[in-house]
């Protein structure tokens, strides 16, 4: 549904929202604590979607590339270096926004709630995206860092993630979730 042209003189008691979990055009919308969360649904800019997208993009890549050091350092397999490299991608990508929310004065709890809801679809689909490449182009993963291919591959990669994450981010927004729900802690 679009919540384009929105009324409240049908909810009765606004204060609250008493009574708007009855309203059957939100019945799905009962948990939001404020209407400015609403402000994200419908049209969304692109440069929104790429901003949002370039924030994951930022942590994904920071964990990417540091799995793969510490598994190259350490002499473990593919499998193992790539691995570490997901979860660093995670770890930074969640840490990005958490360090963001937290400013906004809101605990710690609460942060990391917001932060696993702004970033677990687009961190998995970049995720996804960049490990599949790097894993489907020959001779990727054999690639040592000291080789341009593998830092070629790799930024491949992210490109690719990047724009193919972009429009999953803009969809999201546009529902109110995934970065939406951080812009309420951005002042």
């Amino acid at each position: 549904m679009q919540h384009d042209a929105h009324t409240h003189d049908m909810h009765h008691g606004h204060d609250g929202h008493a009574g708007h979990e009855n309203h059957a055009a939100h019945a799905d919308h009962a948990d939001h604590t404020d209407h400015g969360a609403h402000a994200g649904h419908g049209k969304v800019s692109w440069s929104t979607a790429a901003q949002a997208t370039l924030h994951c993009l930022t942590g994904c890549a920071i964990g990417e590339v540091l799995g793969m050091v510490i598994g190259t350092a350490l002499g473990w397999g593919n499998v193992q270096t790539m691995v570490l490299a997901i979860v660093l991608a995670f770890f930074f990508g969640y840490a990005l926004t958490l360090r963001g929310v937290l400013k906004a004065g809101v605990g710690f709890r609460t942060a990391f709630r917001v932060a696993l809801a702004a970033d677990t679809l687009s961190i998995a689909v970049m995720e996804l995206i960049d490990n599949g490449v790097l894993a489907l182009w020959p001779g990727a993963m054999d690639a040592h860092l000291t080789d341009g291919m593998f830092w070629g591959v790799l930024a491949f990669a992210l490109f690719a993630a990047f724009l193919i994450t972009t429009p999953v981010n803009k969809w999201m927004i546009g529902r109110g979730k995934g970065h939406a729900v951080v812009h309420p802690y951005h002042h």
